[in-house]
């Protein structure tokens, strides 16, 4: 069950790109500072699925070195109930600039299992360049973090997409650049515990990875309405499955308008 909490967080970026007009300075017309989504996550060996911890994503304005940004914290742990299999306390932390969205510095603390790790990269997108305890490295233009990436994908219109289009995207985690891709495979129904909905259905390009074999086997679903919050991912890792429902939410900007039902 090694990692399988902070996929919840780590699902959620794929929605994300970084090469086309979409990503590069766009302005915030999708959420509001107060924010909070709650996801969980459910692993499975057998078909059987048990809740295996929560993810949560909340958003706040702050003042860093004399500037107020957004505040975005992601954090994921493990059921209490499994701590004793694998416990896992993770925080992964960004501040966005209000204006562009583009992040400025991005903290992640992780322990799994005994596993610590602590970054701290803070952003220079004059220079295009990611500063961490190891140095300085060039970064292409309009680079996300994690969960930078999250919010700042959520404005993207999808509904200028045909099915299978690719829409390519770089990502800076643990000193290297990663250029992927989403593909936008079109929309339909889901049926989720928290109600049925009108959804967006994406399919990420995944770095290979302990967890992830890489490729396009995971599955993504967002709300086809204005917020376009996370409502599902399910996709097969190195043994079993995993599926990451939202189960709650608070603050949105606009009405959950895609919600067709409540069952």
């Amino acid at each position: 069950m090694k990692r399988i909490l902070i996929t919840a967080i780590l699902l959620l970026n794929f929605i994300q790109a970084s090469l086309g007009d979409d990503f590069c300075g766009t302005n915030n017309k999708v959420f509001l500072e107060g924010e909070r989504i709650t996801l969980k996550v459910f692993y499975s060996v057998i078909g059987i699925y048990i809740e295996a911890g929560t993810a949560q994503l909340s958003l706040k304005k702050e003042v860093l070195d004399n500037k107020t940004y957004f505040h975005a914290i992601g954090d994921g742990f493990s059921n209490p109930r499994y701590d004793w299999i694998f416990k896992v306390r993770d925080r992964y932390e960004t501040y966005l600039d209000t204006n562009t969205l583009k992040p400025y510095k991005f903290i992640r603390n992780v322990n799994e299992g005994g596993y610590k790790k602590f970054e701290n990269v803070t952003f220079n997108h004059e220079n295009n360049t990611a500063t961490s305890k190891n140095g300085t490295f060039a970064v292409p233009p309009c680079i996300q973090d994690v969960i930078s990436a999250v919010y700042y994908a959520r404005n993207i219109d999808f509904n200028k997409y045909k099915p299978n289009d690719k829409i390519p995207f770089s990502l800076f985690i643990d000193d290297e650049v990663n250029n992927l891709f989403i593909r936008y495979i079109g929309k339909e129904e889901i049926k989720t515990k928290y109600g049925k909905f009108r959804a967006i259905k994406l399919k990420p390009l995944l770095i290979k990875g302990d967890i992830f074999e890489g490729g396009e086997k995971m599955t993504l679903w967002v709300s086809d309405d204005q917020n376009h919050i996370p409502l599902r991912a399910e996709s097969p890792i190195s043994v079993g499955s995993v599926k990451v429902d939202m189960m709650g939410f608070s603050n949105l900007r606009y009405p959950l308008s895609s919600r067709i039902s409540f069952r």
